[in-house]
Protein backbone atom coordinates (compact mmCIF):
# COMPACT_ATOMS: atom_id res chain seq x y z
CA UNK A 1 0.00 0.00 0.00
CA UNK A 2 1.24 3.53 -0.72
CA UNK A 3 -0.21 7.19 -0.80
CA UNK A 4 0.40 9.66 -3.79
CA UNK A 5 -0.20 12.67 -4.96
CA UNK A 6 -2.03 13.31 -8.56
CA UNK A 7 -1.52 16.20 -10.76
CA UNK A 8 -3.83 15.86 -12.69
CA UNK A 9 -4.70 18.14 -16.14
CA UNK A 10 -8.60 19.34 -15.53
CA UNK A 11 -10.16 21.11 -18.43
CA UNK A 12 -13.66 21.66 -19.09
CA UNK A 13 -13.57 21.83 -22.90
CA UNK A 14 -11.59 22.82 -25.71
CA UNK A 15 -12.76 26.51 -25.43
CA UNK A 16 -11.78 26.99 -21.38
CA UNK A 17 -8.51 27.53 -19.36
CA UNK A 18 -7.24 23.93 -17.98
CA UNK A 19 -4.91 23.80 -14.90
CA UNK A 20 -3.47 21.48 -13.19
CA UNK A 21 -5.34 19.68 -9.35
CA UNK A 22 -3.95 17.98 -6.72
CA UNK A 23 -5.62 15.13 -5.19
CA UNK A 24 -3.83 12.43 -2.70
CA UNK A 25 -4.59 9.10 -2.80
CA UNK A 26 -4.16 6.79 0.34
CA UNK A 27 -3.56 3.15 0.45
CA UNK A 28 -3.24 2.55 -2.89
CA UNK A 29 -2.62 -1.49 -3.44
CA UNK A 30 0.44 -2.44 -5.69
CA UNK A 31 -1.58 -4.91 -7.73
CA UNK A 32 -4.08 -1.70 -8.91
CA UNK A 33 -3.65 -0.39 -12.06
CA UNK A 34 -3.46 3.05 -13.06
CA UNK A 35 -7.08 3.62 -14.19
CA UNK A 36 -8.61 1.13 -11.58
CA UNK A 37 -6.58 3.91 -9.11
CA UNK A 38 -8.45 6.80 -10.57
CA UNK A 39 -11.46 4.45 -10.57
CA UNK A 40 -11.37 5.20 -6.53
CA UNK A 41 -10.48 8.47 -6.81
CA UNK A 42 -13.36 9.25 -8.91
CA UNK A 43 -15.65 7.11 -6.48
CA UNK A 44 -14.63 10.05 -3.65
CA UNK A 45 -14.93 12.85 -5.48
CA UNK A 46 -18.70 12.06 -6.43
CA UNK A 47 -19.39 11.18 -2.89
CA UNK A 48 -17.79 14.48 -2.32
CA UNK A 49 -20.05 16.31 -4.97
CA UNK A 50 -17.16 17.15 -7.20
CA UNK A 51 -17.02 16.21 -10.83
CA UNK A 52 -15.05 13.25 -11.69
CA UNK A 53 -11.80 13.30 -14.08
CA UNK A 54 -12.83 12.56 -17.57
CA UNK A 55 -10.42 9.98 -18.85
CA UNK A 56 -11.12 7.17 -21.91
CA UNK A 57 -11.33 3.31 -21.44
CA UNK A 58 -12.59 0.68 -23.20
CA UNK A 59 -10.95 -3.27 -22.85
CA UNK A 60 -8.36 -2.33 -20.16
CA UNK A 61 -6.64 -5.01 -21.64
CA UNK A 62 -3.82 -3.56 -23.59
CA UNK A 63 -6.06 -3.93 -26.52
CA UNK A 64 -8.42 -0.92 -27.49
CA UNK A 65 -5.51 1.79 -26.83
CA UNK A 66 -8.35 3.88 -25.52
CA UNK A 67 -6.81 4.72 -22.04
CA UNK A 68 -3.95 6.61 -23.69
CA UNK A 69 -2.61 9.64 -21.24
CA UNK A 70 0.90 10.80 -20.51
CA UNK A 71 2.16 9.85 -17.08
CA UNK A 72 5.10 11.93 -15.33
CA UNK A 73 6.14 12.90 -19.26
CA UNK A 74 5.81 9.77 -20.77
CA UNK A 75 3.01 8.50 -22.77
CA UNK A 76 1.22 5.46 -21.22
CA UNK A 77 3.89 5.83 -18.40
CA UNK A 78 6.62 4.67 -16.46
CA UNK A 79 7.07 1.05 -17.84
CA UNK A 80 8.14 0.08 -21.73
CA UNK A 81 5.32 -1.74 -23.87
CA UNK A 82 2.73 -1.46 -22.02
CA UNK A 83 -0.39 0.45 -22.06
CA UNK A 84 -1.95 2.77 -19.84
CA UNK A 85 -4.49 0.19 -18.18
CA UNK A 86 -1.40 -1.99 -17.86
CA UNK A 87 0.60 0.44 -15.93
CA UNK A 88 0.47 -0.59 -12.10
CA UNK A 89 0.60 1.06 -8.87
CA UNK A 90 3.62 -0.65 -7.92
CA UNK A 91 5.63 1.33 -11.35
CA UNK A 92 5.47 4.11 -8.60
CA UNK A 93 7.15 4.99 -4.52
CA UNK A 94 5.17 5.80 -1.92
CA UNK A 95 5.30 9.62 -1.73
CA UNK A 96 5.48 10.03 -5.44
CA UNK A 97 3.95 12.97 -7.04
CA UNK A 98 2.53 11.73 -10.34
CA UNK A 99 1.85 14.15 -13.22
CA UNK A 100 -0.77 13.12 -15.49
CA UNK A 101 -2.04 14.98 -18.29
CA UNK A 102 -3.48 14.41 -22.48
CA UNK A 103 -2.15 13.51 -25.12
CA UNK A 104 -1.18 16.92 -27.01
CA UNK A 105 -1.37 17.57 -30.57
CA UNK A 106 -2.83 19.43 -32.99
CA UNK A 107 -4.49 16.51 -34.57
CA UNK A 108 -5.82 15.63 -31.46
CA UNK A 109 -8.10 18.57 -30.23
CA UNK A 110 -8.41 18.03 -26.36
CA UNK A 111 -12.20 16.99 -25.55
CA UNK A 112 -12.27 17.20 -21.38
CA UNK A 113 -9.45 16.30 -18.92
CA UNK A 114 -7.59 13.71 -20.03
CA UNK A 115 -9.80 13.04 -23.14
CA UNK A 116 -8.70 14.09 -26.75
CA UNK A 117 -9.82 13.43 -30.13
CA UNK A 118 -8.28 10.74 -31.89
CA UNK A 119 -10.33 10.20 -34.88
CA UNK A 120 -7.91 11.71 -37.47
CA UNK A 121 -6.30 8.24 -37.18
CA UNK A 122 -9.78 7.14 -38.23
CA UNK A 123 -9.49 9.70 -41.52
CA UNK A 124 -5.92 8.16 -42.32
CA UNK A 125 -7.66 4.54 -42.15
CA UNK A 126 -10.61 5.71 -44.24
CA UNK A 127 -7.69 6.94 -46.95
CA UNK A 128 -6.44 3.39 -47.96
CA UNK A 129 -6.19 1.24 -44.91
CA UNK A 130 -8.13 -1.57 -45.89
CA UNK A 131 -8.69 -4.30 -49.13
CA UNK A 132 -11.33 -3.06 -51.32
CA UNK A 133 -10.67 -6.47 -53.55
CA UNK A 134 -12.70 -9.35 -53.64
CA UNK A 135 -10.38 -11.67 -51.69
CA UNK A 136 -12.58 -14.32 -51.51
CA UNK A 137 -12.51 -17.17 -48.39
CA UNK A 138 -9.45 -17.61 -46.56
CA UNK A 139 -7.10 -19.83 -48.72
CA UNK A 140 -4.89 -22.85 -47.42
CA UNK A 141 -1.84 -21.22 -45.99
CA UNK A 142 0.59 -23.10 -47.40
CA UNK A 143 -0.81 -22.22 -51.04
CA UNK A 144 -0.01 -18.73 -50.36
CA UNK A 145 3.58 -17.84 -52.04
CA UNK A 146 4.86 -15.67 -49.12
CA UNK A 147 8.26 -15.70 -47.23
CA UNK A 148 7.68 -15.91 -43.26
CA UNK A 149 9.97 -13.32 -42.76
CA UNK A 150 7.32 -11.20 -44.96
CA UNK A 151 4.61 -12.97 -42.44
CA UNK A 152 6.10 -12.05 -39.45
CA UNK A 153 6.95 -8.33 -40.77
CA UNK A 154 3.05 -8.03 -41.57
CA UNK A 155 2.57 -9.60 -37.93
CA UNK A 156 4.13 -6.85 -36.29
CA UNK A 157 3.05 -4.06 -38.30
CA UNK A 158 -0.38 -5.38 -37.78
CA UNK A 159 -0.06 -4.92 -34.11
CA UNK A 160 -0.73 -1.53 -34.11
CA UNK A 161 -3.36 -0.36 -31.57
CA UNK A 162 -3.89 3.25 -33.07
CA UNK A 163 -3.18 4.19 -29.12
CA UNK A 164 -1.42 7.48 -30.38
CA UNK A 165 1.49 7.25 -27.88
CA UNK A 166 3.72 7.68 -30.75
CA UNK A 167 1.71 10.98 -31.97
CA UNK A 168 2.65 12.02 -28.39
CA UNK A 169 5.93 11.42 -27.72
CA UNK A 170 7.14 12.87 -30.91
CA UNK A 171 8.02 16.78 -30.85
CA UNK A 172 6.39 17.14 -34.23
CA UNK A 173 3.55 15.21 -33.39
CA UNK A 174 4.02 13.32 -35.92
CA UNK A 175 1.96 9.82 -37.02
CA UNK A 176 4.58 8.29 -39.42
CA UNK A 177 4.88 5.43 -36.99
CA UNK A 178 1.03 4.48 -36.85
CA UNK A 179 0.64 5.10 -40.45
CA UNK A 180 3.74 3.03 -41.64
CA UNK A 181 2.37 0.15 -39.32
CA UNK A 182 -1.02 0.33 -41.10
CA UNK A 183 0.38 0.63 -44.52
CA UNK A 184 3.24 -1.93 -43.80
CA UNK A 185 0.89 -4.93 -42.92
CA UNK A 186 -0.89 -4.95 -45.76
CA UNK A 187 1.50 -3.95 -48.21
CA UNK A 188 3.74 -6.78 -46.91
CA UNK A 189 0.65 -9.39 -47.75
CA UNK A 190 -0.10 -10.55 -51.48
CA UNK A 191 -4.25 -9.10 -50.86
CA UNK A 192 -2.96 -5.80 -50.53
CA UNK A 193 -0.79 -5.69 -53.52
CA UNK A 194 -3.52 -4.69 -56.02
CA UNK A 195 -4.01 -1.25 -54.30
CA UNK A 196 -0.82 -0.95 -53.05
CA UNK A 197 0.43 2.40 -54.36
CA UNK A 198 -3.15 3.99 -54.48
CA UNK A 199 -2.67 3.04 -50.05
CA UNK A 200 0.04 4.59 -49.11
CA UNK A 201 -0.06 7.71 -51.46
CA UNK A 202 -3.94 8.17 -49.77
CA UNK A 203 -2.68 7.47 -46.29
CA UNK A 204 0.10 10.07 -46.33
CA UNK A 205 -1.78 12.50 -47.77
CA UNK A 206 -4.24 12.08 -44.89
CA UNK A 207 -2.17 12.42 -42.32
CA UNK A 208 -0.55 15.75 -43.80
CA UNK A 209 -4.29 17.21 -44.30
CA UNK A 210 -4.67 16.13 -40.63
CA UNK A 211 -2.47 18.22 -39.20
CA UNK A 212 0.24 16.00 -38.27
CA UNK A 213 4.00 17.43 -38.18
CA UNK A 214 6.80 15.36 -39.92
CA UNK A 215 8.36 12.77 -39.04
CA UNK A 216 12.53 13.69 -38.21
CA UNK A 217 13.40 10.20 -37.05
CA UNK A 218 13.97 11.06 -33.38
CA UNK A 219 12.78 7.57 -32.76
CA UNK A 220 10.79 8.74 -29.35
CA UNK A 221 7.69 6.92 -30.97
CA UNK A 222 9.06 3.50 -31.17
CA UNK A 223 10.51 3.72 -27.39
CA UNK A 224 7.18 4.72 -26.29
CA UNK A 225 5.21 1.93 -28.69
CA UNK A 226 3.05 -0.41 -26.17
CA UNK A 227 3.56 -2.93 -28.90
CA UNK A 228 6.92 -2.03 -29.47
CA UNK A 229 6.22 -1.16 -33.39
CA UNK A 230 10.13 -0.58 -34.72
CA UNK A 231 10.43 2.71 -36.58
CA UNK A 232 12.21 0.88 -39.70
CA UNK A 233 8.56 0.62 -40.89
CA UNK A 234 8.83 4.12 -41.58
CA UNK A 235 11.43 3.77 -44.27
CA UNK A 236 9.74 0.99 -45.81
CA UNK A 237 7.17 3.52 -45.72
CA UNK A 238 8.99 6.37 -47.46
CA UNK A 239 10.33 3.86 -50.05
CA UNK A 240 6.56 2.83 -51.21
CA UNK A 241 5.65 6.22 -51.06
CA UNK A 242 8.86 7.32 -52.91
CA UNK A 243 8.16 4.27 -55.68
CA UNK A 244 4.27 4.93 -55.93
CA UNK A 245 4.73 9.05 -56.85
CA UNK A 246 7.52 7.70 -59.56
CA UNK A 247 5.03 5.47 -61.18
CA UNK A 248 2.15 8.10 -60.90
CA UNK A 249 4.91 10.61 -62.75
CA UNK A 250 5.35 7.97 -65.58
CA UNK A 251 2.09 6.94 -66.14
CA UNK A 252 0.83 10.40 -65.80
CA UNK A 253 -1.39 11.40 -68.82
CA UNK A 254 0.54 13.81 -71.19
CA UNK A 255 -1.05 17.43 -71.51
Amino acid sequence: MKNVTLRVWRQKNAGSQGRFVEYEVKDASDRMSFLEMLDVLNERLVKQGEEPIAFDSDCREGICGACSCVINGKAHGPEKRVTTCQTYMRSFKDGEVITVEPFRAKAFPLIKDLVVDRSALDLIIQAGGYISVNAGSAPEANTVQLRKYHSDLAMDAASCIGCGACVASCKNASASLFVAAKVAHLNLLPQGAPEKDPRVLGMVQAMDEAGFGACTATGSCEAVCPKGISMSFISRMNTDFITAGLKLRVHAPRV
